[in-house]
């Protein structure tokens, strides 16, 4: 039989029934044996201690396992506080998580992290996913925009947080802004060399691009700096060929002008030379630039050149016409043309005539100037004839004895001497005027302003002292009068003597007086008053009216208060 001592060592525990028959079994082997007391105490010291080892190798066993629980444990926390920390969660998160540990039994503890665990893993794989989405597109943009650099974004997993999810996704708004407008400026630099090609009249394979670059898809620099390079030289090109253009228009317009070719010879040309003042932009239409149509354009000019050649008499006079014409309106005087003409006959050269033709484009300029300089004082010169031509009307009208005559078209005559009056008496004023004009001119220009060869001032001041002069001689003859008036009132033939000057000065006027005074006065007439004019003559003159005689009566009146 098993001791109770062994029995406690061996089996420290409620034995199992199995057991206590077991080692029964033992005790009645060893009986039958024959064994003794101290072997059979050594066989069950031996057992105690294989018993021992036993035990020692399963606590070993579960000492192991449970520090496996604790790593699991403490391995599961970092995880999740480092998921925390990457993802950007709140601390709370991890509080929450190590709530749950303070059960104290370690599988409980790591069951109930377990979950939390899971969801946390979850939120970092799809957050992972979420960046790494963004970083494929941003580096698949920036190789397409830039791919000589070489640059390239890789997803740091120790930031997976909203705030650089955000960064990550605004700098992808802005390359895809970017890209959006390398696509627009692509399209628009591609229409624009389109465009270039169609008006040079090139094909566009004739271009330095690469068939890579005819797609707007290719929207990095190089292609953007190939595009707009090929675009520069195709405008260096259309810039050389405008100004070619525009040089061989310049001188066909003036071929044109010289020898008045005909509006239907000049129809083939039309478009290009209402283009001759065109800006590189407004020049638009295919083939407007093409080396054919300028090889055209070039023949058509070499064509009236050596037209011009066989007109070029005939030019030079048409030139000599009109630089006449524009020195007789502006009243210089003009050249002989003849002695011009000799000169030009006697030069062989095409060139030394071609020189001459220049030089009166060059006069004709200068004359234009001249003319439009002369512009004010010739227009106030011209009305200023006006009132001379009037005024001499006027004097000769003055003088016409049959003057208040009733006949046909007398109102008339009488409106014109009313309007030749209110003229005549503004021409002071109006000479006044011109001679300020005319010294102005003459002080800014520095020279005499000379009129159909003659000094103006000098024209001015000669009227002014002729005026003097007649205002001195119809003063004089006023005087006569008031004097022969005197004269005839104290005549004892005379009649009695008017009550005041009126009558006198109507007596007068109507031929009444003494003999002597009729002789005197139609003797001064005769030899100061010209015949009258075929226009004031009718044949109602020797009949007068009342009214006839009221309108002499009011007239003299105001001669003599004159």
């Amino acid at each position: 039989m098993v001791s109770l001592k062994l029995r406690a060592i061996l089996f420290p525990f409620q034995m199992e029934p199995r057991r206590e028959m077991l080692l029964q079994e033992l005790g009645e082997m060893w009986d039958e044996i024959g064994e003794g007391e101290e072997e059979r105490r050594e066989m069950l010291q031996a057992l105690e201690e294989e018993c021992l080892n036993l035990y020692r190798v399963k606590v070993a066993q579960v000492k192991q396992y449970m520090a496996q629980l604790q790593r699991e444990i403490a391995d599961s926390v970092a995880e999740v506080a480092a998921i925390c920390a990457a993802i950007g969660e709140p601390p709370a998160t991890v509080q929450t998580a190590c709530s749950s540990l303070s059960t104290g039994n370690l599988k409980e503890e790591l069951r109930s992290i377990t979950p939390e665990l899971e969801e946390m893993r979850r939120r970092m794989e799809e957050r992972r996913r979420q960046f790494l989405e963004v970083t494929q597109l941003i580096n698949r943009m920036q190789q397409e925009m830039k791919p000589s650099e070489q640059l390239h974004l890789s997803m740091d997993n120790s930031d997976l947080t909203m705030r650089r999810l955000e960064e990550l996704r605004a700098y992808l708004q802005n390359l895809q802004q970017e890209k959006e407008s390398r696509i627009r400026k692509m399209t628009e630099l591609m229409v624009s060399l389109h465009s270039s090609s169609l008006v040079l009249g090139m094909d566009f394979r004739e271009t330095n691009l690469h068939h890579d670059d005819e797609q707007v898809g290719d929207i990095s620099d190089g292609a953007i700096a190939r595009l707009v390079s090929e675009i520069e030289r195709l405008r260096e090109i259309k810039r050389n060929r405008m100004q070619k253009l525009q040089d061989l228009v310049a001188t066909m317009l003036e071929l044109w002008n010289l020898m008045d070719t005909p509006s239907e010879e000049q129809k083939r040309f039309q478009s290009v030379a209402c283009n001759i003042a065109a800006s590189e932009d407004e020049i638009t239409e295919p083939d407007a630039l093409s080396m054919d149509f300028i090889n055209n354009v070039e023949a058509e000019v070499v064509r009236l050149e050596s037209l011009k050649e066989c007109r070029m008499k005939d030019l030079v006079l048409k030139k000599y016409d009109e630089l006449n014409e524009i020195l007789r309106r502006a009243h210089i005087p003009v050249e002989n043309a003849g002695d011009a003409m000799m000169m030009f006959d006697a030069i062989d050269s095409d060139a030394e005539r071609s020189v001459i033709l220049e030089r009166l484009e060059v006069q004709i300029s200068e004359a234009k100037d001249e003319e439009f300089s002369r512009k004010d004082v010739l227009e106030r010169m011209e009305k200023w004839h006006a009132g001379l031509e009037e005024e001499s009307w006027l004097e000769e009208y003055n003088r016409n004895e049959n003057r208040y005559n009733v006949g046909k078209g007398t109102h008339l005559v009488l409106k014109r001497a009313e309007k030749a009056r209110a003229l005549v008496s503004k021409m002071p004023a109006m000479a006044e005027a011109l001679i300020t004009k005319i010294v102005a001119w003459e002080k800014e220009r520095g020279v005499k302003f000379e009129y159909d060869g003659e000094g103006l001032l000098n024209m001015l001041e000669e009227y002014n002292n002729t005026r003097k002069e007649k205002e001195q001689e119809r003063k004089r003859q006023r005087d006569q009068r008031r004097m022969l008036g005197q004269g005839m009132v104290e005549s004892p033939v005379a009649r009695p003597p008017p009550k005041n000057i009126k009558n006198v000065t109507r007596t007068l006027s109507m031929g009444g007086g003494s003999a002597g005074g009729k002789k005197a006065a139609a003797s001064a007439s005769a030899s100061s008053r010209p015949s009258t004019p075929s226009f004031l003559k009718s044949p109602m003159s020797a009949r007068r009216s009342d009214e006839g005689q009221m309108l002499l009566s009011r007239t003299v009146e105001e001669d003599v208060l004159l």
